[in-house]
């Protein structure tokens, strides 16, 4: 063995003896492991966040990314899933169903009604808890702007459709709520769970109605379908940063208006969608949840701190986040108020976000026929749900999947 030789391996040998081959921090086997943690927060939400974890004196390490499917997807096959994961809707947990550890003894079940704890036919009970809570099914104005009863022309609304992630998503929501609003929670459910095909024509009567919002101005709609959802960098979102007065996002949009959110009101949706107006049939709602795939006592402890009314009521006040859990005290703020008394209000059923529960595949040939929509508005919609009816027709038989997004009314 040369002497240039040995001088490299012995480099080498102590780079990996200092930096673990990359799994552990500085510090040797002493230090304790830390609980790994996939998110979809970046920026500004993963400092909020952190600042939660930080509270809780558990080692971490927290990975922020709009990419949470796919970086998931990646360390699952390479054998090193993180402890915890947190995506978007429960669609992708499932399936992951049989290497999630149950978080049963973990979180109050009876804190989390539905429709926060989905059904899934085929698998395990416990396997996931929701940790953070947007209201959707409502439009953004500019506080003092007159108020609107019914339906605006395209030139009103402010959209865009891209998004680090999956861009489309913000044209599914028109979707969705046109179809719980127009066909009611019932059949919102069917559709969203696969019972209901795309084809039907109800399903195709809401699509067809957003296409023609679209069609009323094709440069508008192109120009939709290169917009960031959030508006400009460093700006204050789209309500505040151009000349578009209604904005149909969830109650997250607040975080991109900067501090210029307490200028922003909302209204429910169902009054100005197109073809409207309409009563208000249900409340859409999303949800970011957490599953396990750590055994580690560390990890155990980090959900059941997550999921707990202190770390939810934190939370609130750090990041101003909503949260599912219904022993969470009701913020003070007037729009707070407001958006609590939606989540609250057990007469009206809150539904879950439908493509967030679909099968990845599906839910990928939504936002692609949405963005064909926002591209082609004057085309026919038939083809395109067709397209999607074929991809949800070539699942397999024994995926598993949802059985109820909505709650019932009391």
């Amino acid at each position: 063995m040369t002497l240039r030789t040995r001088a490299v391996l012995c480099v080498l040998a102590l780079f990996l003896a200092a930096g673990g081959c990359g799994l552990s921090a500085p510090g040797g086997s002493d230090e304790v492991p830390k609980v790994t943690i996939l998110g979809p927060w970046t920026d500004e939400q993963e400092r909020q966040f952190k600042e939660v974890l930080d509270g809780f004196g558990v080692p971490y390490t927290y990975q922020g990314t709009a990419a949470t499917r796919e970086v998931l997807l990646a360390e699952v096959q390479a054998g090193n899933p993180p402890d915890i994961a947190i995506l978007p809707g429960v669609g992708e947990l499932v399936e992951y169903a049989g290497e999630l550890r149950s978080l049963e003894g973990l979180y109050e079940p009876k804190e989390y009604g539905k429709p926060w704890q989905p059904e899934a036919k085929g698998i395990a009970e416990h396997l996931w808890v929701p940790l953070k809570a947007d209201l959707k099914s409502i439009v953004w104005y500019r506080n003092g702007a007159a108020r609107r009863s019914k339906p605006a022309p395209l030139e009103s609304w402010c959209m865009g459709m891209g998004d680090d992630g999956a861009s489309g998503w913000p044209g599914s929501d028109w979707i969705e709520d046109l179809i719980l609003q127009r066909a009611g929670p019932v059949l919102y459910s069917r559709w969203a769970t696969g019972d209901l095909k795309w084809t039907d024509d109800r399903v195709a009567a809401a699509w067809t109605t957003w296409a023609g919002l679209l069609a009323q101005d094709r440069a508008a709609a192109r120009e939709a379908l290169l917009a960031d959802h959030r508006g400009r960098v460093g700006g204050h979102g789209l309500l505040f940063g151009g000349g578009c007065d209604l904005e149909h996002q969830g109650s997250f949009a607040r975080a991109f208006y900067g501090d210029r959110k307490e200028q922003a009101v909302f209204m429910d949706s169902a009054r100005l969608l197109p073809g409207g107006p309409y009563t208000v049939k249900a409340h859409e709602v999303s949800a970011d949840f957490a599953a396990l795939f750590g055994t580690s006592g560390a990890a155990r402890d980090m959900i059941r701190r997550l999921a707990s009314r202190e770390a939810q009521e934190d939370w609130g006040r750090k990041g101003g986040v909503f949260s599912p859990n219904a022993a969470v005290p009701a913020k003070k703020g007037a729009v707070d108020k407001q958006i609590s008394s939606r989540f609250a209000d057990q007469r009206v059923p809150l539904c879950l976000d439908a493509s967030d529960v679909m099968p990845a595949a599906v839910r990928d040939a939504f936002y692609e026929a949405v963005l064909m929509t926002v591209a082609h508005p004057d085309s026919s919609v038939r083809g395109r749900l067709a397209d999607i009816q074929k991809v949800q027709d070539a699942q397999p038989l024994d995926t598993p999947r949802l059985a109820q997004v909505c709650s019932r009314p009391q």
